[in-house]
């Protein structure tokens, strides 16, 4: 039985899902909660598509992906995916925030020859688009990290593993085939983390996202599940007798996580300061959103900085990781690379932040789409999706390669 206050939450959850894009090609069968708790407020959504598509060669946009999934993964797990901080807001700032930005295109200029590519700390890829860092991916899908990993080879895409990845980085490290990245939760044991930082050096990592934006925050879907009583949810969560609860994290092996937590609310810069003198890879800062924290980056000799707001799962600012990323620019005055994710949908989105200074761009969401709907397929058909929609606007803005898109092409 649900509580008055479980009920209401949930269809604020669902009328905030029916008014984003999160529901694009819903048709009205799919399940995200138990029957029991569904409302009309998902059939508000008026679905713009009511087919499901059969196979990833059937996607027109990244959108298209998602009610698969839906329908594909276990409805904690879509939560956990779907989910913001608070009330959402921030998820929806992170895409309201490109509808301020209109585009001033060119005419007759030659892009016959475009060229999307982009080399980052000595590494070329195909694209700007990166596949940023989300854990325990085998909810979505049983070959998870790896399925993605195969998917950033093929694609040529930088791909981040997530500290809390269901798949080694060792394992995924073979699957790429390549120099990857690695993004690191801090844990309140130095020796631990320091281990798992040697670790992702040894398997050929190259740089290390020092997540910063989650010491505290507030995600109320998931705990609307009673996942004491779901067999799914128990397969992946209650530890047997005598294991650790970190069993499936695979980052985690060997270490001891006894009385040990992620994310340090006592964290300082000189964290930075201790990374950067403890591993030979390149240090960004990820989840950063000011100029102030941007120029404290550079201060303490970061090789990188990432404004994100974690897919608007950090913090209810209000506040769109596309409306940060000026002021975070202007800071660093181009002395290191600045990446930026959190809400990006569609190439314009991308150009968007080209433009504004970004050296590439990091999608989440949108690649789990594919990969729960179609696996590694659905993951390649993402980025395609995506690189194919960036193409089209730089034609249009008559930029054909990175280094000649500017905020000229801006009407902000």
């Amino acid at each position: 039985m649900h509580s008055q206050g479980t009920q209401t939450s949930r269809r604020h959850f669902l009328r905030f899902l029916a008014k984003s894009p999160l529901l694009a090609g819903f048709g009205g069968s799919a399940v995200l909660w138990p029957a029991e708790a569904q409302d009309d407020a998902v059939l508000a959504g008026s679905p713009k598509w009511t087919q499901l598509i059969a196979n990833a060669g059937e996607a027109v946009n990244v959108w298209d992906f998602e009610p698969v999934l839906r329908k594909n993964v276990n409805a904690g797990h879509y939560a956990y995916l779907a989910q913001g901080a608070d009330d959402f807001g921030t998820i929806a700032a992170n895409r309201s925030g490109f509808d301020k930005i209109r585009l001033r295109p060119r005419r007759l200029v030659d892009t016959s020859n475009l060229d999307t590519s982009l080399e980052l700390f000595g590494q070329r890829y195909a694209s700007p688009i990166l596949l940023c860092p989300v854990g325990e991916q085998q909810m979505f899908h049983p070959e998870g990290e790896v399925a993605v990993a195969r998917a950033a080879k093929a694609k040529n895409a930088l791909q981040m593993l997530s500290t809390v990845a269901n798949f080694s980085v060792e394992d995924v490290a073979a699957a790429r085939g390549a120099p990857g990245w690695f993004q690191l939760y801090p844990t309140s044991k130095w020796e631990n983390t320091l281990a798992m930082v040697k670790r992702a050096e040894r398997a050929g990592c190259t740089a290390l996202a020092v997540t910063v934006d989650v010491p505290a925050r507030n995600l109320e879907p998931v705990e609307r599940f009673d996942r004491d009583n779901d067999p799914v949810c128990q397969a992946c969560h209650a530890a047997a007798v005598g294991q650790s609860p970190w069993r499936l994290r695979h980052m985690f092996d060997g270490l001891d996580m006894t009385g040990a937590t992620m994310g340090i609310t006592g964290l300082t810069w000189s964290y930075i300061d201790r990374l950067k003198s403890a591993t030979t890879m390149k240090v960004l800062v990820k989840g950063i959103v000011t100029a102030e924290d941007a120029a404290l980056c550079i201060r303490h000799g970061a090789d990188g900085v990432i404004v994100s707001n974690h897919g608007g799962r950090a913090d209810e600012s209000l506040r769109g990781t596309i409306d940060s990323l000026p002021e975070v620019v202007d800071a660093v005055r181009g002395r290191v690379p600045v990446i930026v994710d959190s809400g990006f949908r569609r190439g314009t989105d991308i150009f968007k932040a080209l433009a504004l200074g970004a050296a590439a761009v990091g999608v989440g969401r949108p690649y789990i789409w594919g990969l729960g709907a179609f696996g590694q397929a659905g993951v390649e058909k993402v980025v395609d999706l995506l690189t194919r929609e960036l193409r089209i606007v730089m034609q249009q803005m008559g930029a054909a390669s990175l280094p000649e898109i500017s905020r000229s092409s801006l009407d902000v």
